[in-house]
Order: C-alpha cells, then sequence, then structure tokens
C-alpha cells in the first residue's frame, strides 16, 4: 500500500506515519524532508507557502510514492487538489487524515521544535479539505495513545488490502 498521513502541522503525522509505516514493515519518508529549501525558508519565516511554492513538493511527494509498491509518507495534503496532484503522479495512494483539535494542535505545535512556526497554523487551517467521501482513504481521530491511534488506523486499513472498500 502507497500511504499518505495527512493533516495540518502537528497532527502528528510524522509520529504517526513512522510508527504505521513500521507497523506495515514499509519504508517511511517524512514529507518535510521533501520540501525545497527555499519552502523551508519561507515557512520559517513565518510566511505561508503557494500553490506554486506547493507545486514542486507535492511532486517530489509523488515520486518518493512511485519508488515503491508499499510506502508511508507524512505530508500536509491540506487540499483537494493537492491530493489529486499526488493521484496523478502515482495510482493506488490511500490518505489517512490525521484529526486534532485546533486548541490540541497549537499546544504541539508550541512544545516541539520545527521550522513551522505555531503562527502558520491558521493559514493552514483556512486551507484544510477534509477527506471527501469519493476519496480513497480514512478520518482518524488522533486522540490517544500512538499504539491505539496506529491499531485503529491498521483495522480501517485491512479491507483495502483486501481488495474491498471501507469509509
Amino acid at each position: 500500500m502507497r500511504i499518505v498521513v495527512m493533516g495540518p502541522s502537528g497532527s502528528g503525522k510524522s509520529l504517526v506515519g513512522a510508527a504505521l509505516a513500521a507497523r506495515l514493515r514499509s519504508p517511511f519518508v517524512d514529507g518535510d524532508d521533501l520540501h525545497p529549501r527555499a519552502n523551508v525558508a519561507k515557512m520559517s519565516a513565518g510566511t505561508p507557502l503557494t500553490d506554486d511554492d506547493r507545486a514542486p513538493w507535492l511532486a517530489a511527494v509523488a515520486a518518493t510514492l512511485a519508488r515503491e509498491t508499499s510506502m508511508v509518507v507524512a505530508c500536509s495534503a491540506l487540499r483537494r487538489r493537492y491530493r489529486d496532484s499526488i493521484r496523478a503522479g502515482v495510482g493506488g495512494v490511500i490518505f489517512v487524515e490525521l484529526v486534532v483539535a485546533e486548541a490540541q494542535l497549537r499546544t504541539r505545535m508550541r512544545r516541539r521544535e520545527h521550522f513551522m512556526p505555531p503562527s502558520l497554523l491558521s493559514s493552514q487551517l483556512s486551507l484544510l479539505e477534509p477527506l471527501a467521501t469519493d476519496e480513497v482513504g480514512v478520518r482518524v481521530a488522533n486522540d490517544a495513545d500512538l499504539e491505539s491511534v496506529v491499531s485503529r488506523i491498521a483495522a480501517l486499513l485491512q479491507p483495502r488490502e483486501a481488495g474491498q472498500s471501507r469509509r
């Protein structure tokens, strides 16, 4: 399976994605590592990315996923058009949207060291388009310990492994 663990900054994409990849015995790539340097510099300065800024990054996410038949990538993929861009670059992608309350996102962002400052959370939330019912993926609350959240995701993905659809 090719999986993108998605959500706004602070939702736990990297932590959950790495744990899910370990559970599935798949490689894991943090999408933050695929950003062009200019994007990281822009976000570090507190400036939100534009769609033009994101285009090469989304292409890199798709190209990375295309290298393996099974992989987990952490990528915000906030808007449907961003997810469509990834899907256009590689087929068979399943999106796992991590759902976290805004107050919790802000708390998490204040506690960590990351190039994305908490001041950019509002811009991310204004872009967020939750997975639509016609998109292949699942929405999961990241509201428990890591093992419980990963187990919940794995259980929701099992029918997809068998070729069945589950929403």
